[in-house]
């Protein structure tokens, strides 16, 4: 472990960054760039890069520790892609972080081109997924990542739900012949993996977080955090519910999550995305092609453009926490139908908006 961690993070030309308007307070989930410069110690191979984010994405723990292997980028995040697949050329594995909107979206052609056709090393640490940036405003949300990168071969997509997971899959992935996209949220994920349950080791199958027989809730990133606390709340209405983390997107495990959803009586797949091409549309698959029969309930955003807010309002507004979750997941088990239908109303949104002040 680095002793001198701390010590330089207080030697932080900005250490208010971390806490840019409180849109990152707490932000302990952000573990990269101290796991990253404690793995660099050992491996000369590693280098880091950011695009005028290293104080908010916390790789200034990785230049603070290695400055002569980190490289700031400035506002050209496509730029730093490309340049990072020159690097990988080199034998270095690059490390490069922004926000998802800057990478996912902006830089989809980059990832796809100069990242996963050639099958390079380099690994995107895509912070802020869904819509952890709030009232940044749709330019910095990234809610078609998940559908948009998981068609493009060659390329591992990881979703790990807290710090341990990261930290997790970081080290088990040093080695990957091939890019890796990260999606993280903005460091202030729920401890899934605590009380003894094992972060998963390695990308593979999901991992039953909790374990229930009437409902399986399907979840990854941030909602796996969310999810757990739902099904708390489910328990104590009677309703037992497994909450399965799916932190790799890509290679999608769709043989385990058919065999989870067939002993339950319903599946709502929980996503910070579009349910269009994501997670819930995955989980769709999977049943199908299995032939299981069991009604598959997504729970997103509905092919729309998010509001700008708070992220914690919109997670309420979305019913993206775990009351919301929960609610959902009671509709799904008493809805009486093969699924496909949203059971988070406008009816639930007007009344979301009312408790928080806003509107009619």
């Amino acid at each position: 472990m680095i002793t001198n961690v701390e010590r330089r993070k207080a030697e932080l030309h900005d250490p208010r960054s971390f806490d840019h308007v409180g849109r990152d307070v707490g932000a302990k989930g952000f573990v990269a760039g101290q796991v990253l410069a404690e793995l660099a110690e050992h491996d000369d191979r590693i280098v880091a890069a950011a695009a005028d984010l290293k104080y908010v994405t916390q790789l200034a723990v990785f230049e603070a520790n290695h400055p002569d292997r980190f490289f700031q980028f400035g506002i050209s995040e496509r730029n730093m892609i490309s340049a990072a697949a020159g690097l990988a050329t080199t034998g270095l594995i690059p490390y490069v972080s922004t926000f998802a909107s800057f990478s996912a979206i902006l830089a989809y052609e980059n990832i796809r081109t100069d990242l996963a056709y050639p099958g390079l090393k380099v690994r995107i640490l895509a912070t802020h997924a869904g819509i952890a940036m709030g009232y940044f405003g749709t330019s910095h949300h990234a809610t078609e990542d998940i559908a948009a990168l998981r068609a493009v071969a060659n390329l591992l997509i990881l979703s790990p739900a807290d710090a341990a997971a990261t930290e997790s899959l970081l080290r088990a992935t040093v080695n990957h012949d091939g890019p890796i996209y990260f999606r993280l949220g903005r460091g202030r994920e729920d401890d899934v993996y605590v009380d003894g349950l094992r972060a998963p080791q390695a990308p593979g199958a999901p991992t039953v977080v909790a374990e229930g027989t009437d409902l399986l809730l399907v979840a990854t990133g941030l909602m796996v955090g969310y999810a757990t606390r739902a099904a708390r709340l489910l328990a104590h209405r009677g309703v037992s519910a497994t909450v399965l983390d799916v932190h790799t997107l890509k290679p999608f495990d769709a043989g385990a999550v058919a065999r989870h959803a067939a002993r339950h009586q319903a599946v709502v797949a929980v996503e910070e995305h579009n349910v269009l091409g994501g997670l819930g549309s995955m989980t769709i698959e999977a049943l199908a092609a299995a032939g299981v029969g069991v009604p598959v309930f997504t729970h997103g955003l509905r092919d729309e453009y998010a509001l700008i807010g708070p992220p914690s309002h919109l997670y309420r507004y979305y019913g993206l926490d775990p009351e919301g979750i929960a609610a959902v997941g009671l509709r799904a088990l008493s809805a009486g139908h093969p699924g496909g239908v949203a059971l988070w109303t406008d009816n639930d949104r007007r009344s979301v908006m009312r408790a928080l002040g806003v509107g009619a």
